[in-house]
């Protein structure tokens, strides 16, 4: 998978994407990430990449050339499943939207700054607009790279334990469960029993209620069914992923 990130602040974010698992996928050859400075792209003597808006609004409008110029660089070197821009605006950022990104092979995103880009740029150019929250940013190179790492961890191999990844929170519309480690008790707080068990159908029959229980007092709102065949279905599918 490639991923290309266009954006005026390319070291903003740089440190962010050569650690963790981030680094080691691509070390891997699982991904490349790249930092295109829109800068570079600008005829501009002073590398200005923005200018005021019509109308006489307040603040500045990223222009359509420089942007322009990016993307048709990009996309004359290799064809891209998805040009999608960080904003506001767009479609909110959730882990459904993650894993069908993960099985992608191109994509470039578009971190937007000032008040924005050209209108014109999103008519033409972008295939898809996402946003991580109901809030505003400086930019959108946190919202990049928030998405980059979202998306990374899920593609095969990136981490060591892939079932540590579809057991995630939200990979069924669920938060995730209590989870403890070493020692069993610690001050006098014990482990649940269950989990010492070692019967591994009570264990994740376990797992499951706990997880509902915790979504319908936590985000009753990811619930989209609440009848017992939905949580049985999800049950099932969470032992199939496992035994696969």
């Amino acid at each position: 998978m490639r991923i290309d990130i266009i954006t005026v602040l390319p070291e903003m974010i740089k440190g962010f994407l050569d650690e963790s698992i981030l680094a080691r996928a691509q070390k891997k050859g699982l991904v490349e990430i790249k930092l295109h400075n829109l800068r570079d792209y600008t005829l501009d003597k002073w590398k200005r990449v923005d200018d005021y808006p019509y109308g006489g609004s307040a603040g500045m409008v990223m222009q359509c050339e420089p942007i322009d110029r990016a993307i048709t660089a990009l996309k004359a070197e290799r064809d891209y499943d998805e040009v999608i821009y960080v904003s506001p605006d767009g479609e909110q950022f959730d882990q459904h939207i993650a894993n069908n990104l993960s099985l992608l092979h191109n994509i470039i995103i578009l971190c937007g700054h000032y008040k924005g880009i050209d209108q014109r740029i999103r008519d033409h150019f972008i295939t898809k607009e996402i946003s991580i929250g109901d809030y505003v940013l400086t930019g959108g190179e946190l919202a990049a790279a928030v998405i980059s790492d979202a998306i990374v961890r899920l593609i095969p191999g990136s981490i060591s334990d892939e079932e540590s990844a579809l057991s995630d929170c939200y990979q069924d519309d669920l938060l995730a469960a209590p989870i403890y480690t070493r020692p069993a008790d610690y001050k006098g707080w014990k482990v649940p029993d269950i989990l010492l068990s070692g019967n591994e159908a009570k264990i994740r029959q376990w797992e499951f209620d706990q997880a509902l229980n915790r979504t319908k007092q936590l985000r009753p709102d990811l619930l989209k069914k609440s009848d017992k065949s939905y949580g049985d279905s999800i049950l099932k599918n969470k032992s199939s992923k496992k035994q696969k």
